[in-house]
């Protein structure tokens, strides 16, 4: 099956569901109109200010637009604001699976960048470290959890690693989760890992006042073709996309 204007029809458009989130929706849609009105995926890139490669990859929902690109589109097909409308609901939606979605993105991360004002990442904490924080978390299975935990961080031995760089709250290492021994084991743990080339860890130190940081924990990940991906930490936790570079 060909699509208009002679531009290899995308299979994986095929998966999409409108019904399922509203991400579904907008990529749903963004083909579901282009089709309508005869335009090949060439055109609309123009409109939209990116790659043909990039209108294939919003339908087929592996890359999601920007606002950027989606207001044009708008203007273009005198939608009335719809694709922005979608897009701006999506953005707040809460995400049912964003853990999940999370270690598939941390997974395959080529640059990570951590913020956290209370506790050390789970990229970065010991097993003994990861126990105490695991179980003030609820967790059904706090063996499992940890273990899970655990094995997030053999994203540190990829080839080429993922470049990471943290920036802790000082009260992180103040702090001394699970008593004396646990946390001298922990603040080794995090000057081995600073010596490693594609590792920077900074502090904030409590002199500078309050600050936005403070707000809760957030991490961008970097991936290809998605760009960066946020997620800012929370007791509920949210994730969404920030945006392609």
């Amino acid at each position: 099956m060909a699509e208009t204007g002679g531009d290899a029809f995308v299979p994986a458009a095929d998966r999409i569901n409108p019904d399922a989130s509203l991400w579904h929706w907008l990529a749903y849609d963004l083909r579901r109109y282009r089709l309508a009105r005869g335009e090949s995926a060439t055109k609309v890139a123009g409109i939209m200010g990116c790659s043909r490669a990039h209108v294939s990859n919003f339908e087929a929902m592996n890359r999601r637009p920007s606002e950027k690109n989606l207001k044009p589109l708008d203007g273009a097909w005198r939608t009335n604001g719809h694709f922005v409308r979608i897009f701006t609901f999506a953005r707040r939606d809460h995400n049912p699976n964003w853990y999940v979605e999370h270690l598939h993105y941390e997974a395959r991360a080529h640059t990570v960048r951590i913020f956290e004002p209370l506790k050390v990442p789970g990229l970065l904490q010991t097993e003994d470290y990861a126990r105490v924080a695991i179980s003030t978390e609820g967790n059904a299975d706090v063996d499992q959890a940890v273990a899970e935990r655990m094995a997030r961080q053999a994203i540190m031995n990829k080839n080429p690693p993922p470049r990471m760089s943290v920036l802790l709250d000082e009260c992180v290492i103040d702090r001394p989760v699970g008593g004396r021994e646990i946390m001298r084991a922990q603040l080794a743990r995090l000057l081995e890992i600073s010596r490693l080339p594609n590792v920077t860890i900074r502090v904030a130190p409590r002199s500078i006042g309050f600050h936005l940081g403070l707000a809760g924990a957030f991490k961008l990940m970097g991936c290809d073709p998605e760009g960066d991906v946020g997620l800012h930490g929370g007791v509920r936790g949210r994730q969404a996309d920030l945006g392609q570079r």
